[in-house]
């Protein structure tokens, strides 16, 4: 099994360094490699360097236009320079069994609104969930309920995302997940 990893090429603060660095050392401990954006710097490489350092698989994702600005992770059990960043979401996305998002940016948004998107089209069946790391998400969380209430968002599609402050639990959600019927199915 393999968990994509979206998180940021900064370092947030020491809790969202800390966190990263416990999802990276976790997956590896339980035998589930990592797929992430390749990196070498920020939550990126937190995830990284503690996976390998706990014996784990990683692989890399990485824009051509992008490895040195975002410097190349050169460690790495496998790293797949891509054209851009699509190429990059779609071969992340192959690669995975599900996803995990932790504290980011913008393309961090983007990569976790895409492959939700993506669940809610039925266009993969595979668990997507925020590690809501020291309230972080909790702006975005109280969003996707304004989403729900005014009807943008259908609340199947809506508890698609799994969201916990626990790993542990976030990777047991991820065990029992059942995706929701198709939109197409009603």
């Amino acid at each position: 099994m393999r968990i994509c990893v979206f998180c940021g090429s900064a370092n947030g603060r020491e809790v969202h360094l800390e966190a990263a660095r416990l999802v990276g050392r976790t997956l590896a401990e339980r035998g589930i490699g990592v797929v992430y954006g390749g990196a070498k710097v920020g939550t990126m490489g937190a995830v990284a360097d503690a996976a390998l350092a706990a014996g784990g698989e990683v692989i890399g994702v990485i824009p051509e236009s992008l490895v040195d600005w975002e410097v190349a992770h050169d460690g790495l059990t496998e790293q797949h320079i891509v054209d851009g960043l699509h190429a990059r979401k779609a071969l992340m996305a192959e690669l995975s069994d599900a996803f995990i998002t932790l504290p980011g940016g913008v393309g961090t948004m983007e990569e976790l609104f895409e492959v939700w998107t993506w669940a809610q089209l039925s266009l993969h069946s595979k668990p997507v969930g925020l590690l809501d790391v020291d309230g972080f998400y909790e702006h975005l969380l109280r969003f996707t309920d304004t989403m729900v209430e005014t009807g943008f968002l259908h609340k199947r599609s809506r508890d698609v995302l799994l969201v916990d402050r626990d790993l542990s639990a976030l990777l047991e959600k991820f065990a029992d997940y059942q995706p929701p019927a198709s939109k197409r199915e009603g």
